[in-house]
């Protein structure tokens, strides 16, 4: 049964793919992997004549990274720069060069602009060309692009975690501060069984606390972040002998 439940956990942390930093070093915010993904294969399924086949999100090679200033969650990747790369098929109706043009900026403006990530670079890679009808593309590219950050969908990864604000105490009340604040759709558990982690330290005293959460439509995944960083450090400092940091993971972009 051990064996079983750690491989059940590896399986599902592979489903997350990477932990990606947004903003900057002093933001203590990162955003799974499979979520970034969903959010930009919805923009490339409005390009005419694209079929997203797969996309993956990761550190931009030979590019400076930086130390976060807040302890970050396991194995997520320093700030620094990022790399979109991306492999799809393309309709002969259009120019390829237009075509692979408007997939590159539809990638980095959404990845920039709607999500808060610092990709600077996107490489693609036409796998075949297709003849037919546009009929049913973007339907069948968005299903991709949702599969594309391995292997599952992003309904899963952000399940919402149950009883969160009947949890008593101050775990409870500090996930009660997060989802009330606007742009929070729910608290989630991806990593681990509790969205809202709290770690007291003796040397030097202080607190740290790690948050996951998903993002509802309409609001800027970072700008959220920042308010819930802020908000339930603020809130966590009445009872803490030291100082306070907050980690945010972001595990949804709800659409």
């Amino acid at each position: 049964m051990k064996t079983e439940a750690w491989t059940q956990a590896v399986r599902h942390q592979l489903d997350l793919g990477r932990l990606l930093p947004l903003g900057g070093p002093d933001d203590g915010t990162w955003i799974t992997e499979q979520a970034a993904v969903r959010a930009l294969g919805l923009a490339a399924a409005e390009i005419p004549g694209v079929r997203l086949e797969t996309l993956r999100i990761g550190p931009a090679p030979l590019e400076p990274v930086s130390e976060p200033t807040v302890r970050p969650p396991a194995s997520a990747l320093p700030p620094g720069p990022l790399r979109i790369e991306a492999a799809f098929t393309a309709s002969p109706g259009q120019p390829l060069d237009e075509t692979a043009e408007q997939l590159r900026n539809a990638l980095l403006n959404t990845a920039a602009e709607r999500l808060g990530l610092a990709a600077v670079t996107a490489d693609l890679r036409v796998t075949d060309l297709y003849e037919g009808p546009e009929t049913g593309v973007k339907s069948r590219a968005a299903a991709r692009a949702m599969r594309a950050a391995p292997e599952a969908a992003a309904t899963r990864s952000s399940r919402p975690a149950p009883g969160t604000r009947s949890t008593r105490g101050p775990v409870g009340e500090l996930a009660d501060v997060a989802t009330g604040l606007p742009g929070v759709a729910r608290l989630t558990a991806v990593l681990g069984s509790r969205p809202v982690k709290v770690e007291d330290h003796d040397d030097p005293p202080g607190r740290h606390i790690q948050i996951q959460l998903a993002v509802a439509p309409g609001h800027h995944p970072l700008e959220v972040a920042r308010a819930v960083r802020d908000a339930v450090g603020d809130a966590a400092t009445t009872d803490s002998t030291g100082p306070v940091t907050t980690a945010v993971l972001i595990t949804e972009t709800v659409a």
